[in-house]
């Protein structure tokens, strides 16, 4: 059986895609022919300079959602850190496939990492996060605005227009392009945003043919821990307009998490971790973790949050 898949156009969302679609065609034994991509602009594309005034969640989904309440495609495929915490209706988080490498990576060509950069060196980010992240670690230093494509901001790097950036290791991965990281950002220092380096593989929640062939291609561990992750961003209602990153990993029957929540301008920084066993019912411990977490950051922090920030809080 075949499936038709949807995604945005980028370079890095198809790649993406184009291996789901060599999965399913591994699982399945057949042609990866047999699930043709179909590509989307998103509102999100179209509005790049714009996110985080217009709160950033759905942007990327938006159209792909469309396309699949109206029958155009059987499933999407986004990446994670993209997808909303509540899905639209009639619509499923229909399977978590293996995940990639969730730390950022450090992409520079004078220095090897943050702490190496010079006073008041340039560090460009179109994320929130990041510019938060650095300047509570590095407050000497300027941050300025770089979006784009992952070519278009690894080329402003290489022309010297900025001294340094950040770009998600796995969608590095994903392209051939890891040889430009100049490290791994310790994501001790600097958590990763929730669902960082995870897929996930969206379909109509009444499809039962499409969810069936879907789900041998999730991975429990990565469903579980991406649960937890954004189960933290939604008791947060984190947007791009909030600082937000949650980092879970599973050893030995446990699952240590760790998330904080920033000033845009790193000056104030909540942290919550903890570790649990994850029982018979993964999922579910995962769930209740992330938002009792989040719950006590946004009430040790929301009262000074909104006092600083307003409506562009929480």
């Amino acid at each position: 059986m075949s499936l038709r898949l949807g995604s945005r156009g980028s370079p890095l969302a198809l790649a993406q895609s184009r291996q789901v679609a060599a999965m399913l065609a591994g699982h399945m034994g057949a042609e990866i022919s047999e699930f043709p991509i179909e590509t989307f602009v998103t509102s999100g594309d179209r509005i790049q300079g714009r996110l985080q005034d217009a709160g950033g969640k759905g942007l990327f989904t938006k159209e792909l959602d469309e396309a699949l309440l109206a029958g155009r495609i059987d499933a999407a495929i986004h990446s994670m850190k993209d997808l909303p915490t509540r899905m639209p209706a009639g619509i499923v988080l229909a399977c978590v496939p293996a995940r990639e490498d969730q730390r950022d990576a450090f992409i520079a060509i004078r220095a090897k990492s943050l702490m190496e950069l010079p006073i008041r060196a340039t560090v460009g980010t179109a994320s929130l996060r990041r510019q938060a992240q650095t300047l509570h670690l590095r407050p000497d230093l300027k941050v300025e605005m770089l979006r784009g494509r992952v070519e278009t901001r690894l080329a402003k790097i290489e022309s010297g227009d900025f001294d340094a950036t950040y770009l998600a290791l796995a969608g590095l991965k994903r392209l051939g392009l890891e040889r430009h990281a100049a490290s791994l950002v310790d994501s001790e220092q600097m958590p990763p945003a929730p669902g960082q380096g995870a897929l996930a593989i969206t379909a109509r929640a009444d499809d039962d043919k499409t969810l069936a062939l879907l789900l041998p291609l999730n991975i429990a561990q990565h469903a579980i821990t991406t649960m937890a992750e954004r189960a933290f961003l939604e008791a947060l209602d984190g947007s791009c307009r909030t600082p937000i990153a949650a980092q879970a990993v599973i050893s030995d029957g446990q699952m240590f998490f760790l998330g904080e929540v920033l000033t845009p301008d790193g000056r104030r920084c909540w942290r919550r971790r903890e570790a649990v066993p994850l029982g018979s019912d993964g999922m579910a411990t995962a769930r209740a973790l992330g938002l009792r977490l989040g719950a006590e950051i946004k009430a040790e922090a929301g009262p000074l949050y909104q006092a600083h920030f307003g409506d562009k809080g929480w």
